[in-house]
Parts: structure tokens; C-alpha cells; sequence
């Protein structure tokens, strides 16, 4: 291979664990939850056909294993599968590696992770003797998980993760919306050369300068982002984004700035651990809703989907069990409340 095109291949590609390279652009497992098999099927291949060959998806994310279990195999030589279990003792672990190697065909998983560890008491849960950790380890002697991953949506919870064990990964968000991980949590971990995968990359898609963040998060030494995708071009124009990983200028900065504050802190990541919701509603498309109606000035748009949807803003009866699932807390009831009524206030007396 020509010595410009190694270069150009070794800026694309990173080493996310001991023997593991990877494209820097991989593919998380939610949005696939959306399609049927016909379209995950094309998704996945155009992916692979695309030189992504990092694959991540967990237990609780229904039919995504399976999904992937009906393209991955095919590649297996190929790919990296990641899977985690949001359990957290070892005897139940151990029972979802084998529910994960089943349907994801395969006789084992390059990365298996403590998932959504979120508070101290689920570290004393994972670390006990007979705690997650000790199912993976387990695992992972028996050669049914290659490496032992942790993930979390709070940086100081994993950061006290890293000093109990040696994970050999970190799943934690990272764009430049949410940079809390950069400050104390991603330096370490490539101090002790561990693995740094960026859930949440394009902040669930409420993120417009997909480039731009882009950029800037592999500028922070993360080893490969996992963006959710269900199309081919969205595949297109994230594996696209490798073309340039140069650092941003001032200007570009600034934008991601404006970006930034146009978005504030109480914006959904659309990872659906919220649903299901006990009144039926679609939580993460009234979030979508609200964006298009307010963010990009599509009202008749939005009005459309409101009329065709058997549940809307108004039937939240504020039981909370949203907000408790929520990784970011977000007070789902009182946003709903307030787009609500905007809403109303801007359209007048529709009902």
C-alpha cells in the first residue's frame, strides 16, 4: 500500500482495545430498533460496505441483537460486536451473555459492558463478590468476551469505576455539547491506554454541525463515536466526516458555540431508555416535534403529526417513571407541559 494512502487509512482508524482496530466511525444499535428486518438488513450491509466495522447494541435495546445476528456473521472475521447487560449481579449477566451470543449468532462478543452505571450504589452492586464484574470475568476466561467495558452517562461515576477495575473500554457521552468527560475522565483512560467509545455523538441527532462536532470530538482523543443510524445516508455522511479530522479554527469554534447555547442543557439524547411510556407515549418523537416546531419553524409540519398521533403532549399525566428512567433527568412532564401550551399560545385555539 502506498505511504500516503497508510497515512490516510491510519488517521481513519484507531485501536479501541489490545488487538481490536476499528474505523473511528462505528454504529450504535437503537434507531435499527425502528426498522423492520428488510431495512435493518440494508443498513447493515451498506455499513459494512462502508468500512464501518464497529457495532454496538445491548440486551435492553428489544431486536437490535438480532438484527445484527441476521447481517453480522456473515463478516464476523471483519466486525467488532459490542453488547452490554444493564444487570448487575454475575449470575444474571452471565445468563444475558448467552441470550446475546444467541441472537447475535455468534461464539463470542469483543467487548461485553457493565451498562449504564450510574450512581455509587451501582458500583457496590457490580464490584460485590458475586457482582457483574465477576460474570464478565468469568466470561471472559471461558472466551465467550474478548474485553470487559463499562458504560455511563456520568463521567465522575466512571472515572470512580476506573479506579476499582481495569475495564479495558469506557462507553460515556461525547460531543461538544456534553464535554464533562473531556476534563478529568478521557485523559485518564488513555493515560492507562483504555478504549474510548463517544455514545450521544451528534447529541441524538439535535446537533446541526454534524462536521464540525464531529471534529471536534476525535480532536479529543476518543477512539471511535457510535451515532445511531436507520439509512444509508445517514451511514454516507457520518463515514464521509473522516475525510477531514483536522482541529477547529476560531470561527468553526464559535459556531459550535452558538450551536451550543441555542440548545441549552434540557435537550433528549433520543436513547429511549424512558420508554415504554405508561400512557403510550412516543417521548422521544414529541421531543423530535418540538425541535421542528420551535427550532426549525415547520409548525404546519408538526401540527400534521400531532393530528395523526392517538398520543400527544396532553395526555402526560406526570407519573414520573420518565424522568427516574432517564439518564440525563429530564423532566419530561413539565417540558411537555410547556410545549403544550407554546404551542397552543401559537396556534390559538386549536385543540
Amino acid at each position: 500500500m502506498p505511504e500516503a494512502m497508510q497515512s490516510e487509512l491510519a488517521e481513519k482508524t484507531s485501536v479501541v482495545a489490545a488487538g481490536i482496530k476499528v474505523l473511528k466511525m462505528g454504529m450504535g444499535g437503537i434507531p435499527i430498533q425502528r426498522l423492520d428486518v428488510k431495512q435493518s438488513d440494508r443498513v447493515l450491509e451498506k455499513a459494512v460496505a462502508a468500512g464501518i466495522n464497529f457495532f454496538d447494541t445491548a440486551r435492553i435495546y428489544t431486536d437490535s441483537e438480532s438484527k445484527f445476528g441476521r447481517v453480522l456473521p456473515r463478516y464476523r472475521t471483519r466486525v467488532i460486536i459490542a453488547s452490554k447487560s444493564f444487570n448487575r449481579d454475575a449470575a444474571t449477566v452471565l445468563t444475558d451473555i448467552e441470550a446475546s451470543l444467541k441472537q447475535l449468532r455468534t461464539d463470542y462478543i469483543d467487548i461485553y459492558q457493565c451498562h449504564n452505571i450510574a450512581s455509587a450504589d451501582d458500583l457496590e452492586k457490580i464490584f460485590a463478590v458475586h457482582g457483574a464484574v465477576a460474570g464478565l470475568i468469568k466470561a471472559k476466561e471461558q472466551g465467550k468476551i474478548r474485553h470487559i467495558g463499562l458504560s455511563g452517562h456520568k463521567p465522575r461515576i466512571v472515572t470512580m469505576a476506573l479506579e476499582r477495575f481495569a475495564f479495558e473500554t469506557i462507553q460515556v457521552p461525547c460531543n461538544f455539547m456534553e464535554t464533562e468527560a473531556m476534563q478529568e475522565l478521557i485523559p485518564m483512560a488513555r493515560q492507562r491506554q483504555i478504549g474510548i467509545i463517544a455514545m450521544k455523538p451528534i447529541g441524538g441527532g439535535n446537533i446541526s454541525e454534524i462536521d464540525l462536532n464531529f471534529r471536534f470530538i476525535f480532536n479529543q482523543g476518543v477512539n471511535v463515536a457510535i451515532p445511531g443510524m436507520d439509512s444509508e445516508k445517514q451511514i454516507e455522511e457520518n463515514v464521509a466526516v473522516l475525510a477531514d479530522l483536522s482541529p477547529l479554527t476560531l470561527e468553526e469554534t464559535a459556531r459550535l458555540q452558538k450551536e451550543k447555547d441555542r440548545l441549552g442543557d434540557s435537550f433528549c439524547r433520543r436513547c429511549e431508555y424512558c420508554m415504554p411510556c405508561p400512557q403510550g407515549l412516543p417521548i422521544s418523537f414529541l421531543h423530535v416535534l418540538k425541535n421542528y416546531y420551535f427550532l426549525y419553524d415547520l409548525q404546519d409540519w408538526a401540527w400534521e403529526r400531532i393530528g395523526a398521533m392517538a398520543k400527544t403532549y396532553k395526555d402526560c399525566v406526570a407519573c414520573g417513571q420518565c424522568v427516574q428512567k432517564c439518564p440525563y433527568h429530564l423532566n419530561m412532564p413539565e417540558i411537555f407541559r410547556t410545549t403544550w401550551e407554546k404551542m397552543l399560545a401559537a396556534k390559538g385555539n386549536y385543540t
